[in-house]
């Protein structure tokens, strides 16, 4: 028996840690002192160069939180791919506030000093950098508009039949020759013997330089596109995050329903070489807006002293 959707409690939990991972990515982005607003803000506090994009990074913790919750339930062996550049502060924010962030550095602790640190580190001479570069605990791949994600994605999970990568793929991004190549590459996943891989297609809009043309496209060629590729795409798209909540464990649950039926009737049947028909068990792309997500590097910050 698959498991049970989530309850309404722990989806309100879910928002709350989503809601949470937002505030430590914004801290990260911004500031330099006073960490909880304990004090009206003041310009001298606030960074002079801002690194990190926050039109990218409240969808990262999205998935980061349904994530968890898909491991939690049915206990999966999951890696968690983060190709959209500048998309560190969400990756940060969610180790931090798991715990592991502290483990591997005691000095950025789970209290408001550790925060200070955390937040003040960030993008900043003596730091860490903007993307989930190799001192961010567990992190493969660094992300950016290199786009290789998709192809560190499926490599992690060839040979490795218990794996599943999640694999969270920017509009930027997805315009480079190397991603829009890599989508290619489920062809070559023999259900048998490797693991899964599962493309989360995150549209906020904007890359670095302007307007994406993924998220402008009408949603019928979009949707003609993924296909084209092997993918059956299910769209989670919205405003309303007590919605989306309930939209996004929903599609989750299908697309590990669905990579669960064909490894076990693959595996059923022993290893044999991958058909057109069996490449389509990497088999989701999920559509991410957020109301207010859409703009593509920063929130304008007013009302400083």
């Amino acid at each position: 028996m698959p498991p049970t959707p989530p309850s309404d409690e722990l989806l309100r939990a879910m928002d709350a840690w989503f809601r949470a991972a937002n505030y430590l990515s914004v801290g990260q982005i911004y500031l330099l002192a006073n960490p909880l607003l304990r004090e009206p803000l003041r310009l001298e506090q606030v960074k002079p160069r801002l690194l990190g994009h926050w039109g990218t990074t409240p969808g990262l913790n999205f998935v980061h939180v349904h994530m968890n919750r898909l491991i939690v339930a049915r206990d999966l062996d999951v890696i968690y791919v983060v190709g959209p550049g500048h998309g560190g502060p969400g990756v940060v924010a969610n180790a931090w506030l798991e715990g592991t962030y502290s483990e591997v550095y005691p000095a950025v602790s789970r209290d408001a000093e550790g925060m200070a640190r955390l937040f003040k580190q960030f993008s900043f001479p003596g730091g860490i950098p903007s993307h989930a570069a190799p001192e961010t605990p567990g992190s493969i791949h660094e992300g950016g508009e290199l786009g290789y994600a998709l192809s560190h994605a499926f490599g992690a999970a060839f040979d490795n039949p218990n794996l599943l990568v999640c694999c969270v793929v920017g509009d930027g991004e997805a315009e480079t020759g190397p991603l829009a190549t890599s989508w290619h590459s489920n062809k070559f996943i023999n259900p048998a013997t490797d693991g899964a891989v599962l493309p989360i297609l995150h549209l906020n809009g904007y890359k670095i330089a302007g307007p994406t043309v993924l998220a402008r496209i009408p949603h019928e060629e979009l949707e003609q596109l993924l296909r084209g590729y092997g993918y059956a795409p299910r769209f989670v798209e919205g405003d309303d995050p007590a919605a989306m909540h309930a939209k996004m464990a929903a599609a989750l649950d299908e697309a590990a329903d669905e990579i669960a039926r064909i490894q076990a009737d693959a595996r059923a049947m022993g290893p044999a070489p991958v058909t057109a028909a069996d490449a389509g068990h990497v088999n989701a792309a999920l559509w991410w807006i957020l109301s207010g997500g859409k703009e593509g590097r920063f929130v304008p910050v007013s009302e400083l002293q």
